[in-house]
């Protein structure tokens, strides 16, 4: 008999140990971003959107905005929730590269379409290090 492999990352059909890493991560990173939302909603911002995704090419990667929010005073603001076990790398928003902040950047221009006025916006960072929440309002600009 033959063992099912799955190219790296995708899961696993067969249920083995691709299907459980992928599982275990999306459901941390599940448990982070509602965390993240919480938090946000206590200090009085609302939902105005989740997981909002931009299709890559086959010169680009596909970009995710973790959360939309809307902040008080009107502005729009676009949250990557990072969460990490442990502070050993340099920590959860650490991990927010250049890269990564040029695809959130991508993905926020394409959500800003639909508005024929652009309200103001920001970039945020909510960072979870073990059990440590830590909110960076405009941790980075466009």
């Amino acid at each position: 008999m033959f063992k099912r492999s799955s190219p790296r990352g995708a899961p696993d059909p067969a249920g083995g140990p691709a299907a459980k890493t992928a599982r275990s991560t999306k459901s941390t990173g599940d448990r982070a971003e509602d965390r993240a939302l919480a938090h946000l909603q206590r200090h009085g911002m609302a939902l105005e959107c989740r997981n909002y995704r931009l299709a890559g090419g086959p010169q680009q990667r596909g970009a995710e905005i973790d959360l939309v929010m809307r902040a008080r005073d009107g502005t729009l603001v676009f949250v990557e929730v990072r969460a990490r076990r442990n502070t050993g790398a340099g920590g959860a928003a650490a991990s927010v590269s250049a890269a990564k902040q040029q695809r959130l950047l991508r993905a926020a221009q394409h959500y800003l379409l639909r508005y024929a006025v652009l309200p103001p916006c920001r970039f945020d960072v909510v960072a979870l290090d073990g059990e440590t929440l830590t909110w960076l309002p405009a941790a980075f600009t466009a």
